[in-house]
């Protein structure tokens, strides 16, 4: 059975689905403080209505696409918080819920207007993060994990199980930083034929993940799965998108999802942003990653509804003329 493609709508009519940009490190500037290892998560539990209100801004900014707040939502998570499996379960689906709140509001709200024309009604998508995510010590950006696919598949399902409940719209397997992992969780969604995904890996350079491993190997994974819908990069130095994507493209027919980070570089020791060093405005070569294959669009950590406008304006007009 071959998924059902959510974006192929926005795929036959647009240049690019826009997806949103950077959850947690907004919530932070907005003044949340996700000094914690649920990170953005936590405020599932402590202030729903700011991950809510994010949600809203970015649709309203030009997204087609929201990514839930459960990157860093897990069980084992939630238990080191005294939660239980059933208040944690319903936590994870909460942030589906809110998404699709946030959603529905914008889109009731746009049918008095003459932008509605313009628009489809956006997509929920429940963000899959890595198990690097989780253990919060950045090994999200090594790859490092010395465990075997069997804990990481046992570790994967459960949260992924939990989230479909919730029925997004697809889900994003995202920041996914080796091979390992990347091919348990295509072994996984095959599972679920039901449950389109897009999987992107980051990235340390213009040709490797961040374990070390070949994107290009990587992006092969997607090939063989009728689930996954697209394939590509995120949380990754804008720098280096071009590259990865035009070595993609030569892998696979899949479209490809492209949304780096600012290009400011995470210090884990530090617990602090390096600067991005003289590399230009982040939407600058957004065209260019269209052009290089790119079909998914949208920002990763540092990015923010501002971006995302900059995006939709340089993508989406583009689309609408050339459909002249």
């Amino acid at each position: 059975m071959t998924t059902d493609d959510p974006l192929q709508p926005f795929l036959t009519d647009q240049l690019a689905v826009i997806l949103d940009g950077g959850l947690a490190t907004e919530l932070e500037r907005r003044g949340a403080d996700l000094r914690d290892e649920l990170w953005s998560a936590r405020l599932l539990i402590e202030d729903p209505e700011l991950i809510r209100q994010l949600h809203l801004d970015y649709f309203l900014a030009g997204a087609d696409v929201a990514v839930s707040a459960s990157y860093q939502a897990s069980f084992e998570g939630f238990a080191r918080r005294g939660l239980g499996r059933k208040e944690s379960a319903a936590l994870l689906q909460s942030s589906v819920r809110i998404a699709r709140e946030a959603r529905d509001q914008f889109w009731g709200e746009l049918r008095d207007t003459a932008e509605i024309a313009h628009r489809k009604r956006p997509l929920v998508a429940a963000s899959i993060g890595s198990y690097g995510a989780y253990l919060a010590d950045g090994s999200e950006y090594r790859g490092d994990y010395n465990v075997s696919n069997r804990e990481l598949s046992d570790w994967h399902r459960p949260r992924l199980e939990a989230l479909l409940v919730a029925k997004p719209d697809l889900l994003a397997c995202e920041t996914i930083p080796c091979l390992q992992e990347g091919e348990v969780i295509v072994d996984l969604l095959d599972e679920y034929r039901d449950a389109p995904a897009w999987l992107s890996f980051s990235c340390r350079d213009g040709v490797s993940v961040c374990s070390g491993e070949s994107f290009d190997a990587c992006v092969e994974l997607a090939n063989g799965s009728n689930a996954i819908v697209a394939v590509g990069l995120n949380c990754t130095a804008p720098r280096y998108a071009e590259q990865l994507l035009r070595s993609a493209r030569k892998v696979t027919d899949k479209p490809l999802v492209c949304y780096p980070n600012s290009g400011e570089t995470w210090d884990s020791p530090s617990n602090t942003w390096i600067p991005n060093l003289g590399n230009g405005k982040f939407t600058d070569r957004a065209i260019i990653w269209n052009t290089s294959g790119a079909r998914l669009i949208g920002g990763c950590c540092r990015t923010s509804p501002n971006d995302i406008r900059a995006l939709a304006a340089l993508l989406v007009p583009i689309a609408s003329q050339e459909s002249l």
